[in-house]
């Protein structure tokens, strides 16, 4: 991350499936909605309670892109860590418009209230071949 970027963590749920397109160059590019509602518990009530929603907009890249879109769908419960990004554009009438963003770093389903399980192998972040934790069955046994 960069100096003067502002980053976010966000918890929270998908309001749609990721839209998933590829670039002209072929690059990766998952958008999706984020929608983060607190909660307060009423003790006169004894009931909780919904605040109001915030709704993030965010675009995932790459490899990252393509996981997004695979493995998470409209109601998923997610953890997200990213940067805020201002996008600015002209309306088709001139006038001047922006909006804020989410670049994600990093995504991954929450387990707060459900479990997962995880398919597949690690990728560009797996561990270094000379790893003697690697866990491909030809590491050596710990000195233990």
């Amino acid at each position: 991350m960069s100096f003067g970027e502002t980053p976010i963590t966000i918890i929270g749920n998908l309001t749609a499936d990721p839209e998933l397109k590829f670039t002209d160059s072929g690059q990766a590019l998952a958008k999706f909605t984020v929608a983060s509602t607190p909660r307060t518990f009423d003790r006169e009530s004894n009931q909780w309670k919904d605040g109001t929603s915030t709704f993030f907009r965010c675009a995932a890249w790459r490899a990252l892109a393509e996981h997004v879109a695979e493995s998470l769908g409209k109601g998923s419960r997610v953890v997200l860590s990213g940067r805020i990004r201002q996008h600015d554009w002209k309306t088709p009438e001139g006038d001047n418009r922006s909006m804020l963003a989410v670049e994600v770093d990093e995504i991954g389903a929450s387990l707060r209230f459900t479990t997962v399980t995880i398919n597949g192998k690690r990728g560009n972040g797996g561990a270094p071949s000379d790893d003697a934790w690697a866990t491909d069955g030809n590491a050596p046994k710990p000195p233990f």
